[in-house]
């Protein structure tokens, strides 16, 4: 369990971390914050300032959001500051309503229902707030905040103990006309906010919560707003948001105000509402929110229509109030705690239940089963709320009602809302322990339910409630009431923290089991689970099934249920991966139970793989290998072969299993896709397990069905199990004598591989390269070189045509893995050893694979040939170097490591981190030493051993300050030169800043050097001569050249006249000038005019390039070239006449150099005067030519 400790660890230390992040000690910003509160003043008036404000306030605020009850000692001096500028007469509009929005924002943080109490309420603050309310517009989208929170102020100010009609005096304003009641006021302003939309609604409904239920407000006005509640809800659809909105608003008011009125008070009103929203059909309405508020609606109505009482029934573990739990025996009788407004013991009995109960139960029922989680859960909670009142027989009937849900007939929404309201009922005391035996096979059902819709399934909800059920009665039941069911909760919940889909399943499988472990104490080694599978821990899924189950299982009372529902709902699984997983976890557990596998397991798999279901097929056959494979290792422990263990009647099954499968012609199709995988799996591990098939038809089976895998080609994943089930196919049943290849077979298999190597499709090349690779060294023996002639054609070739990129990278691969399945001697034979006569040959295929720069729409698929070729390079001389370093000719070596340290230059972060990590593992390479490097002291200076490891190739900023260091020695200079070329050229942003910066640094330092400076620039220009028409090189190398002129690099060479290197220079982007490609015209033009800097006959040449291009065929070229020049001239001012420079720019820059030619050409010729070029003569092709 090394590794489980180490997980564990690990996740500790996450853990850790998380809680020094999160875990807040205090209101550490108490003095920003106040700062920001009296800064109001002066930044209401500026729109920059207010948003900064705004948003440091909110991100402080934010902060708090998980302990918003540090808040609590700050919130009253917050809240004075903030009124005193409301209620300030200076305070223009604007402040207003940034202050409520600062109010807004702190509510927000601490929860309104605590906020809202510190408002200030006495009768002052009445007619203030209600005035300033009335001033506000109800649909102004900016100033919502101010309006909310004004509704919950006024909220407050309802409770004052004093009867409102008394706030009025005399209804006589000044100007004669009567004044509207206070209570009219208020009862006006909530219909009206009830109607809108936003968070003003949801406040208006709490403030028809508090005035609706003043006494004096009740005798004059509930009737009445009942009735326009219920008009409201009647007259209005469902059918457009504005009606959406305010059938919201009304069921919100209604459902507030049932839950705060006094139940005397609004009895009578009761049965009216239940008819009214039973006439609406809200259930049926396709709002989630107004059938949650329906139901929340309908459950307060429940609650009405029954007397406040405490279930005598109910079950109790414990008391409500900590300190009596801690200060009673476990003896001693649990004391029902009494409110004063319930009624407890031998009450009314025969208590008469009101009709519409049963109404209000059924709504309930059916909102169990709605499509939204929202409507579910308050579904739940009302049939726990509404049950904890009715008596012992009714209550039962609705549990019963509940236990509906869970059945199969019934959508997942229904055994989730069951879920829900058996976990509200447990938290009750509502389900008592007579009826656990009917609840927890349900509950066991939920935790692994899972249901397939189409290519996935539905179920993870149901899952997550069914834990939460399992928590709940952790809490609400005496461990000797669960004691019966332990072994089922247990090994359920284990299940599923282990082998769930979804990781929030497994969590809460997790939190579950460590509440039953903590409050029942009864589950088998519980504390030990919990260490191994705790919340950080069952996070990572194969982690789950690879390592912790195997821990678990080691615990007998888990090893079977572990097992079983690996069998039954894993290997069927609709999730690839989820069966994958399943039967290397079954791999794992075989040690745990190694009988049960063969007798019981096993012989129920084999049916399943050759079924009519094509994902319990694939589990099935993958279950097979993986657990046969696993006996013949617990076998070799005992000297018992795999025949010994399984019948024989398991072995023939496994036998027939693929001639089953062809005869049924379940290899075609869509489903051939995963029963090949399967079936190669099931050959490599019955091959592993030394299955007695030799010289058996089956083997010939087996064998055909791998060749024509390979021929008709699987995806690259697939391909690794289809080569890996050949390899061990021919290791076990293809050797005569051992080390010493079947002939026949031997002949037959590698020239079928290498004709698959000339086939026209893309798979089947890639298949028959991989097929090479992978076949052990007895059957290459004598035919080496046939298998390295045919691998490197098809690399030559085909890279030539540019075509069949994955198979060539296969390909390389395979040259690696054939020279390393053979001796390497240096007088050895060419056709069974690698020897001085072909390391040649394969070194020159590899290396010419490191110049594979194909690109198609995929981008550079070249680079995937160039990785593989590094890869091999390496095997092969770390091979080469061990056994007979003579025979490395030093020229395969120099060439090797310079083109190495190209890749480790070039701009693909991935292939530059993967070049420069070979490069350094060949450098530092001590057994073997790689013989025959280039300037090994310096490279050895350069790139000191720690570098290995500290270096990070990835990272552009540390990978290019190394790399440019290599341009100092002359062996490496041109290839580095050439990658970095690519790399400054480029066009990612990151990649050419360092790049550049590290070039430049070393240019710097040799600018003065005229000795490095003159080598350096041959190499430059060998660069440039070589690679003319290689777009890919040719333009990055002109945008680096423009990068070098304009940093002054070459100034050295200014100080004389008609240097060669800038003429040599001149000439050569001369041949771009005829381009027709518009980037490359661009980056020549930038050149030129870095150039001019050169003094002599090269400044007058490229003038005269420069003028012609003013008259080039693309109007966008001559505009780019008019613009350039103008900037050259401005940057060198002293290369042209000063008399005529002014001329010379002003015509520049406002002639329209995208005009017709015949308009350009004379504005040309005046700029050849000016500056002393002679006029480009226009060349007229003679009819000859034109024809």
């Amino acid at each position: 369990m090394a590794l489980s400790e180490t997980e564990n660890g690990s996740s500790g230390d996450v853990a850790d971390s998380i809680v020094q992040t999160c875990v807040l000690g205090d209101f550490s910003e108490s003095s920003e914050t106040r700062a920001l509160l009296s800064s109001l003043l002066e930044v209401h008036g500026d729109t920059g300032t207010v948003e900064s404000a705004t948003q440091r306030f909110l991100v402080i605020m934010n902060r708090y959001q998980e302990q918003p009850h540090l808040l609590d000692p700050h919130l009253e001096w917050m809240l004075n500051m903030i009124l005193e500028v409301v209620r300030s007469e200076t305070s223009p509009p604007s402040l207003v309503h940034l202050a409520f929005k600062f109010l807004y924002i702190i509510c927000k943080v601490r929860g309104y229902k605590i906020f809202m109490q510190l408002l200030p309420h006495e009768v002052a603050d009445v007619q203030p707030v209600l005035d300033l309310l009335s001033k506000q517009d109800p649909i102004d989208s900016e100033t919502w905040e101010t309006r909310y929170m004004l509704l919950l102020w006024l909220s407050m100010t309802c409770l004052i103990p004093f009867d409102l009609y008394r706030l009025d005096g005399h209804l006589e304003s000044d100007s004669g006309k009567a004044r509207e009641p206070t209570m009219d006021r208020i009862l006006a302003i909530a219909k009206s906010y009830l109607l809108v939309s936003g968070s003003p609604r949801d406040a208006a409904s709490v403030l028809v919560s508090k005035f609706m239920t003043r006494p004096d407000v009740i005798l004059k006005c509930l009737g009445g707003f009942l009735d326009w509640s219920l008009t409201t809800i009647s007259q209005t659809n469902d059918q457009s948001m504005r009606n959406i909105m305010v059938l919201d608003g009304a069921l919100q008011s209604l459902a507030t105000l049932y839950k705060h009125g006094k139940r005397d008070d609004l009895l009578q009103y009761a049965p009216a509402i239940l008819q009214c929203l039973e006439q609406k059909h809200l259930p049926e309405s396709s709002q989630a929110m107004l059938r949650k508020l329906g139901v929340k609606l309908i459950q307060r109505l429940g609650l009405t229509f029954l007397k406040p009482r405490l279930a005598i029934w109910r079950y109790q573990r414990g008391s409500r109030s900590l300190a009596a739990n801690l200060s009673m025996s476990q003896s001693t009788a649990v004391a029902t705690a009494a409110t004063p407004e319930v009624e407890t013991q031998d009450m009314e009995e025969d208590y008469d239940i009101p009709e519409e109960v049963e109404t209000v139960i059924e709504q309930l029922l059916l909102g169990l089963k709605d499509k939204e989680t929202i409507v579910r859960w308050s579904a739940a909670k009302g049939i726990g709320r509404v049950t904890g009142r009715l008596p012992k027989e009714l209550a039962d009937e609705v549990v019963g009602s509940v236990l509906d849900c869970f059945s199969f007939q019934e959508t997942d929404n229904a055994w989730h809302g069951g879920c829900l309201a058996l976990a509200e009922l447990g938290r009750r005391g509502l389900l008592l322990p007579s009826r656990l035996t009917d609840v927890v096979p349900l509950i066991v059902k939920s935790l692994t339910y899972d249901e397939k819709r189409g290519a996935c399934s539905v179920g993870s909800n149901v899952r997550d409630a069914a834990c939460y059920v399992c928590w709940s009665f952790a809490r609400a039941y005496e461990p000797k009431e669960l004691e019966p069911f332990v072994t089922q909760i247990a090994s359920s919940l284990v299940i599923t923290a282990v082998f769930d889909r979804n990781v929030n399943c497994r969590r809460a499988a997790s939190a579950a089991f460590q509440e039953n472990v903590g409050r029942q104490g009864t589950f088998p080694h519980g504390i030990d689970i919990l260490t191994a599978a705790d919340y950080y821990a069952v996070g990572n899924l194969n982690n789950c099934y690879l390592n912790i189950s195997v821990y678990i299982a080691s615990f007998p009372e888990y090893t079977k249920a572990m097992i079983d529902h690996l069998i039954t709902m894993k290997i069927n699984h609709w999730d690839g991966v989820i069966r994958e997983l399943s039967t290397k976890a079954l791999h794992n557990l075989t040690p745990q139970a190694p009988d049960y596998m063969a007798t019981t397991v096993l012989p129920q798999l084999l049916p399943t793989a050759v079924g009519f279901d094509l994902h319990g097929r694939h589990g099935a056959i993958l279950a097979c290998a993986e657990i046969t494979h696993a006996l013949y290792k617990l076998g070799l422990q005992t000297n018992r072969t795999v025949v010994d263990i399984i019948s024989s009647e398991c072995v023939d099954a496994l036998k027939n299993i693929h001639q089953t499968l062809n005869d049924k012609k379940q290899y075609r199709g869509f489903g051939g896709e995963l029963m090949r995988p399967a079936m190669c799996c099931l050959i490599e591990k019955l091959s592993l397990s030394k299955m007695p098939f030799k010289n058996d038809p089956v083997i010939s089976g087996w064998q055909w069905l791998i060749d024509d895998t390979i021929k008709s080609g699987v995806k690259d994943g697939n391909m690794v199990v289809v080569v890996s089930a050949l390899s061990t196919l021919c290791e076990e049943y293809y050797q005569a004598e051992l080390g010493k290849a079947d002939s026949q077979m031997q002949d037959v298999l590698v020239s079928q591989y290498i004709e698959g190597l000339k086939s026209h499709q893309m798979l089947t090349r890639c298949g028959s390269a991989l097929a090479l690779g992978c076949l052990p060294g007895f059957m290459i023996q004598s035919k080496l070189k046939q298998i390295l002639e045919g691998l490197k054609q098809m690399c030559t070739v085909s890279q030539k045509e540019g075509t069949f990129t994955e198979s060539r990278r296969d390909a390389v691969r395979a040259i690696a893995q054939v020279c390393g399945k053979v001796v390497v001697c240096a007088h050895g034979s060419p056709d069974s050893a690698l020897c001085s006569e072909n390391v040649s040959e394969v070194y020159a295929a590899l290396l010419h694979s490191m110049n594979d720069y194909t690109t198609d729409s995929r981008g550079d698929v070249g680079a995937w040939v160039r990785e593989a070729a590094m890869t091999s390079l390496m095997e092969v001389t770390l091979l080469v170097a061990s056994s007979a370093p003579e025979i490395l000719p030093p020229d395969l070596v120099k060439c090797m490591m310079r083109c190495l340290a190209q890749q480790a230059a070039e701009k693909i972060d991935r292939y530059r981190a993967h070049a420069g990590n070979v490069f350094l593992r060949l450098l530092h390479s001590t057994e073997p030493a790689v013989p025959h490097i280039p300037q090994q002291e310096e490279l050895l200076s350069i790139f000191p051993v720690e570098t290995t490891t500290s270096l990070n190739w990835n990272a552009p900023s540390q990978a290019f300050q190394y790399i440019t260091q290599l341009l100092g020695l002359p062996q490496y200079q041109y290839h580095t030169l050439l990658g970095l070329t690519v790399s400054v050229g480029g066009i990612t942003e990151s990649t050419v800043h360092f790049s550049s910066q590290s070039l430049f640094d070393y240019l710097r330092g040799i600018q003065d050097a005229s000795a490095a400076l003159t080598p350096f620039g041959d190499t430059l220009l060998s660069i440039f001569r070589d690679n003319l028409r290689n777009d890919r090189v040719s333009i990055p190398f002109l945008k680096m050249l423009n990068q070098m002129l304009a940093n002054s690099c070459f100034e050295i060479f200014t100080t004389q006249e008609n240097h060669q290197f800038c003429l040599d220079l001149l000439d050569l982007c001369k041949e771009f000038r005829k381009a027709k490609d518009i980037s490359k015209l661009r980056a020549c033009i930038s050149v030129f005019c870095g150039l001019i800097q050169f003094p002599g006959e090269v400044r007058k040449k490229v003038l005269s390039q420069l003028l012609m291009l003013l008259c080039h065929t693309f109007p966008v070229i001559r505009k780019t070239t008019a613009s350039q020049m103008y900037e050259m001239l401005l940057t060198y001012d002293d290369v042209i006449d000063p008399e005529v420079l002014d001329d010379v720019m002003t015509l520049l820059s406002d002639a329209n150099w995208e005009s017709d030619l015949a308009t350009v050409r004379p504005q040309r010729n005046q700029l050849c005067d000016w500056l002393g070029v002679p006029r480009p003569q226009a060349v007229t092709k003679s009819p000859a030519q034109v024809s």
